[in-house]
């Protein structure tokens, strides 16, 4: 008993530290808040790439690496890769200009966007409270969007842009390492012109400080690590479980926007957190009844 148990409990405690870390990001996020979003961004890129690197060299993945990104997949890693550098820019400009709250509303918006994406690309069943959750959701967000409160924009484009993200990766035939190193490296030209483009401008956060430079170069773990526990935790944990640990890292934010950055709530938050969090718990209560649900009995022929 106690050795089967073990992947489940390493696979917990990978999810639980993966979703904290993300959870968490604002803070290290906040750190740089002097740094344009797009010098982080291409910091976060070209520091991911050498720690990649170095994990693929040790391991000596390089050549399946090589073998599996090709054709019709190096296609859909393109379009991740944009996915997911959009989604990085949105966040990064989301914190560094206090709107931490919504860009918690989006990642908490986003399991309900996978399912919803997974009905209309991939013939997923909808099933009727996986329904309602998305409705009660959606509603939330009309709510916010009528009131004219906050920056909805922000909510929307986070939880689209990882949505579709993560349907692209699930359709990839490539493993977790292989493609967030082809994605790093499709995104770090442009984060050299960048960074070069802005070393002539006489704009280049880097160098100006030690101190910064570090949290700079601390980029790369910060970006990395949460991923790789990530695709760790995927390959040990039920789906379900890990669509419920997923709430941990918004949660965490929503925390850090309220107590620590004192953004303000109003009214149509309130109103629109509730249904948002409404709809999570269905989604949440329909999760864990599928998985309890007895299998269906197979009639003998």
């Amino acid at each position: 008993m106690r050795t089967s148990s073990q992947p489940g409990a390493a696979g917990l405690a990978f999810g639980v530290g993966s979703y904290t870390l993300w959870g968490v990001l604002p803070l290290y996020i906040h750190l740089l808040k002097g740094v344009p979003a797009l010098q982080v961004l291409a910091h976060r890129v070209l520091w991911s790439l050498l720690l990649l690197a170095i994990l693929i060299l040790v391991l000596r993945r390089a050549r399946g690496i090589i073998a599996a990104a090709r054709g019709r997949t190096l296609l859909l890693l393109v379009g991740s890769a944009l996915m997911i550098a959009i989604n990085w820019i949105v966040y990064i400009w989301a914190v560094q200009n206090a709107h931490v709250l919504e860009a918690s509303l989006g990642y908490f918006i986003n399991p309900l966007v996978n399912v919803a994406l997974g009905f209309a690309f991939l013939g997923e069943r909808l099933r009727r409270l996986q329904g309602v959750a998305i409705g009660i959701a959606a509603l939330g967000v009309v709510v916010l969007a009528a009131s004219g409160g906050g920056a909805l924009w922000i909510s929307l484009l986070l939880a689209t842009s990882f949505g579709i993200y993560g349907l692209l990766r699930k359709i990839a035939p490539i493993d977790a390492l292989g493609g967030l190193t082809v994605e790093t490296l499709l995104l770090a030209p442009f984060s050299i012109a960048l960074l070069l483009h802005a070393s002539q401008a006489g704009t280049n956060a880097f160098g100006t400080s030690p101190h910064l430079d570090w949290l700079l170069v601390l980029a790369g773990v910060v970006t990395a690590a949460p991923l790789l526990l990530f695709a760790a935790a995927a390959r040990r944990l039920p789906l379900a479980t890990l669509g419920l640990l997923q709430y941990i890292a918004p949660t965490l934010q929503f925390a850090e926007a309220v107590l620590i950055f004192g953004e303000p709530m109003q009214t149509a938050h309130i109103v629109t957190f509730g249904l948002i969090w409404t709809g999570c718990a269905l989604y949440a209560f329909d999760a864990i009844r599928a998985v309890r649900a007895p299998a269906p009995a197979v009639l003998p022929e």
